[in-house]
């Protein structure tokens, strides 16, 4: 019915205080109501228990534990967050106050998605956390504008109310979308893709400088001594050395060598022989002895080889026949202090004959 003047001024005075407490108590938000009431149960917190009643239980593992999991999200399906539209309070029924909108239709959200997207806000990073939506779950607003759902709960809880973060509308309408989740699917497979390709192009390109040589003169003269070394390093393990048999082949042939001197030994060295021996010795003008570093008898030089100068000279002088000559005395000691039974060249280390030359 019609009221009088004063009566409509007092009904819209109630109707008006009505809403303004109802839009501050948050009726009905759309994540998170910071004033529900949560109520405890304590009404068996001080309840005695028997203790008689009580009994250990061990967990063998053999029994199945019956877990009830909650029904996962759909990692593609998009639907909306907000309830139902609360009642109309008593000042938006008068038409005091502008009635909270309705919801948006499919066709609607999908302008807004397509605004979204043309703005690119599922690429950049939540404005609330600053960081990327990667597989986490997002949500739109009415206003375009896109944040983590568990951000945007913590915001409308820590606030206390429904005010988008960035362009401070309220009132807003929220709807569940992936497209971040989509856009670091393609992201995540750009990079294994990226890194597949690098490596097949890297293993090629080292097959590639292990066949073909390079150019450059210095880089091709490197790369055909690493080849002739890999293949030498190929020809050594390919076959089994055996040191044992190695060392027995060396005793072997040093034994036949030995054999091949001492019949070059017993051979029977002339005269003429002799006198070579003797002029090559002479030619290497060695007026010393080797082993006392004393002067040999004048027979090594015949120029100046007379009965006079060989009385000075007590010493005899061997010629061997690898052409060395020494004092006989310091020969004949330097063989009684040497082992084996043939004897060696002090000098040369090879077996001799041995001559005494005369004045």
């Amino acid at each position: 019915g019609r009221f009088s003047k004063p009566e409509a001024i007092t009904v819209s005075a109630v109707a008006l205080q009505d809403h303004i407490i109802h839009s501050h108590q948050l009726q009905d938000p759309s994540l998170a109501n910071p004033f529900k009431s949560r109520t405890r149960n304590i009404k068996n917190i001080y309840k005695p228990v028997n203790k008689e009643m009580v009994r250990a239980v061990v967990d063998t593992g053999l029994r199945k534990k019956s877990t009830h999991y909650e029904n996962k999200e759909d990692a593609e399906k998009e639907y909306v967050l907000d309830p139902s539209p609360p009642q109309l309070t008593l000042a938006q029924k008068l038409g005091l106050v502008e009635p909270p909108s309705s919801p948006l239709t499919a066709e609607e959200w999908g302008k807004i998605k397509q605004r979204s997207i043309e703005h690119g806000d599922s690429i950049q990073p939540c404005a609330i956390c600053r960081e990327e939506f990667a597989l986490q779950p997002q949500v739109l607003l009415s206003c375009s504008h896109v944040f983590h759902k568990a951000c945007l709960k913590a915001f409308e809880k820590c606030r206390g109310k429904k005010c988008c973060p960035m362009c401070r509308k309220e009132q807003y309408q929220t709807r569940v979308i992936h497209d971040g989740a989509r856009l670091f699917k393609i992201k995540c497979a750009i990079r294994i893709q990226a890194s597949w390709r690098g490596y097949i192009v890297r293993k090629w390109y080292k097959n590639l400088r292990k066949t073909v040589p390079p150019k450059d003169s210095k880089l091709r003269k490197q790369f055909l001594e690493q080849k002739v070394q890999e293949i030498s390093n190929r020809l050594l393990s390919s076959y089994d050395i055996n040191l044992d048999e190695f060392f027995s082949e060396i005793d072997s042939s040093i034994a036949a060598s030995r054999d091949v001197f001492q019949q070059l030994e017993k051979i029977v060295i002339s005269e003429t022989d002799w006198e070579k021996i003797q002029i090559q010795a002479f030619r290497q003008e060695i007026s010393d002895c080797p082993i006392c570093i004393m002067p040999l008898s004048p027979a090594v030089h015949p120029a100046s080889l007379s009965p006079g100068n060989c009385k000075q000279f007590s010493r005899q002088t061997v010629l061997l026949s690898c052409s060395h000559l020494f004092h006989h005395a310091c020969l004949q000691a330097f063989e009684e202090f040497s082992l084996g039974e043939r004897h060696l060249c002090p000098l040369c280390r090879s077996y001799y004959q041995k001559k005494i030359l005369k004045c």
